[in-house]
């Protein structure tokens, strides 16, 4: 055997245990199927409010597969926290955003708190890439310069494990409260280690992360902005420690989407670039994970995989 193949042998051997390790296969994640449920009243009558026509989802043996997947890439914190405090979790048709977590009404106690993740079903049939280019171009006019695209290579995972990851964060953000809770908003904020020098307020970044064209944004509370701008957002979003511009929309969206980006980049080995294309040609590109501001944030992930 020649050297070239030993040392491609050695380093197939590696690739392999690096991936084996990517995934809780030793771990305990089929809890979640005893909790498959029909959502909560109270969320039906939260979505027919706005107009709409909600129906229970039942999983298909794909979608099935696809669900089991997403727990079984799960964090091992994540795991842990959703064992003890995953009351159901609910798969909606008509449902007029991706996913909703909602405490259920029961203890007040941190330490005995339950709650429900209902998802839009139709994501189940997602890409990351797909539904997160979707998501973005929801912020942009493209009218004005339909030559303009807007797109978000994040690999070919299911949707569904990126948007679990998110919701299962605030979860585990809840119980361990990692970012400041409800009690603690409208009064003297003792802030975190995720917070610290980050926010002034749950919604109010830090003034030198406060931008104008940030400040514009839909997530910021703004109105659909022309996509010529959206170049100068980027640009803008590359001098703050935020690794998206949903991240943006309180301290708790930042937790969930640093985790959930770092682990889909750190852990799965995927991409996450946002591209900004004109007649298919890149004219400039967003990839947090190479941001400065946000390595400086990536020790506090740590917690996640202990």
């Amino acid at each position: 055997m020649t050297y070239n193949k030993l040392i491609i042998i050695f380093f197939n051997i590696i690739l392999i245990s690096k991936l084996s390790a990517q995934t809780n296969t030793n771990a305990d994640y089929s809890f979640y199927r005893d909790r498959i449920a029909v959502a909560p009243e109270s969320i039906f009558a939260k979505f027919i409010e706005t107009g709409m026509s909600p129906a229970n989802h039942v999983l298909t043996e794909t979608e099935q597969r696809k669900v089991a997947n997403a727990f079984s890439l799960l964090p091992p914190l994540h795991l842990k926290i959703l064992k003890e405090h995953l009351q159901s979790i609910s798969f909606m048709d008509n449902m007029p955003n991706t996913a909703l977590t909602s405490p259920v009404e029961q203890e007040a106690a941190a330490a005995n708190k339950k709650f429900n993740i209902t998802f839009r079903a139709g994501i189940l049939n997602e890409t990351i890439s797909e539904w997160a280019t979707v998501k973005e171009k929801s912020l942009y006019d493209t009218s004005a310069r339909p030559s303009l695209e807007l797109q978000i290579d994040a690999g070919n995972f299911d949707a569904f494990v990126y948007v679990l990851l998110h919701e299962a964060t605030h979860v585990v953000d809840a119980v361990l409260k990692l970012t400041p809770h409800a009690e603690e908003t409208d009064s003297v904020i003792n802030h975190t280690a995720y917070t610290r020098n980050i926010w002034r307020l749950y919604n109010v970044p830090e003034v030198r992360y406060t931008k104008p064209e940030l400040e514009k944004t839909r997530f910021r509370g703004g109105k659909v902005q022309p996509i010529t701008s959206a170049k100068n957002i980027y640009d803008s979003l590359k001098k703050t420690p935020f690794v998206s511009l949903y991240g943006m929309a309180s301290w708790h969206e930042d937790i969930a989407e640093l985790v959930t980006i770092y682990h889909l980049t750190h852990t799965l080995n995927q991409p996450f670039v946002v591209y900004i294309k004109e007649n298919g040609e890149i004219q400039s590109k967003f990839e947090p994970m190479k941001s400065r501001l946000v390595k400086r944030r990536i020790k506090l992930c740590a917690l996640f995989y202990a």
